[in-house]
């Protein structure tokens, strides 16, 4: 069974493609204007293991707002579609990663109700020149919304010593705490005989 999507969104601010296959191998093509937010989806694709293309062309002349936020939908809108029934998923995925000295944990349910739970310390305002920071929280509830999760994602630890949390550190140990829980959760598993993953027979 194909678990591949494709998802274009299409508004007066921005331009989003997205394909997904939950299982590919990490390969990915990322195109979205803003540097960083590149960086952090090749790491959704890397560590959760999937192939993912994304190609957004966004209104960046005002600001990144548009062109992160419709990507993260379009992007949780192919995870649904690809998700299918979810017949035969594992459903829960979890995930601890250290990056020096940031410690993020992740945790998502598959659940089809969409919430989520962010909890990080003050950044600094931007990473690069264009991504700002307070747009983390955002792309999480923008993607846990479209892609129907219920998604936690906490910042443990961060402090330097002698000096303010490592923003950079800070957003990418989440990206890759969540691609790992993602990766735990859509992963198939082979106890479950194709069969959907909650008492009330739908996800």
């Amino acid at each position: 069974m194909s678990r591949t999507a494709r998802v274009e969104r299409i508004t007066k601010e921005t331009k989003v493609l997205v394909e997904v296959d939950l299982d590919g191998v990490g390969a990915a093509e990322i195109s979205t204007g803003v540097g960083f937010y590149d960086h952090m989806l090749h790491q959704i694709a890397r560590h959760g293991g999937f192939d993912l293309t994304v190609r957004t062309v966004g209104d960046l002349e005002i600001d990144a707002h548009h062109t992160m936020e419709d990507t993260a939908l379009a992007l949780g809108a192919a995870f649904d579609q690809a998700l299918g029934d979810k017949a035969g998923i594992r459903r829960y995925g979890s995930a601890t990663v250290p990056m020096d000295e940031v410690l993020v944990r992740a945790a998502v349910d598959l659940s089809g109700r969409p919430y989520v739970v962010h909890d990080e310390p003050p950044l600094a305002p931007y990473i690069g020149p264009v991504y700002p920071t307070s747009m983390t929280r955002h792309i999480w509830e923008s993607f846990g919304q479209a892609a129907r999760i219920t998604l936690h994602v906490d910042v443990l630890r961060a402090a330097r010593p002698g000096g303010n949390p490592d923003a950079h550190h800070v957003v990418e140990a989440q990206f890759k705490a969540v691609s790992r829980a993602l990766r735990e959760a859509t992963a198939l598993d082979p106890r479950a005989a194709g069969a959907i993953p909650s008492t009330k027979g739908a996800l």
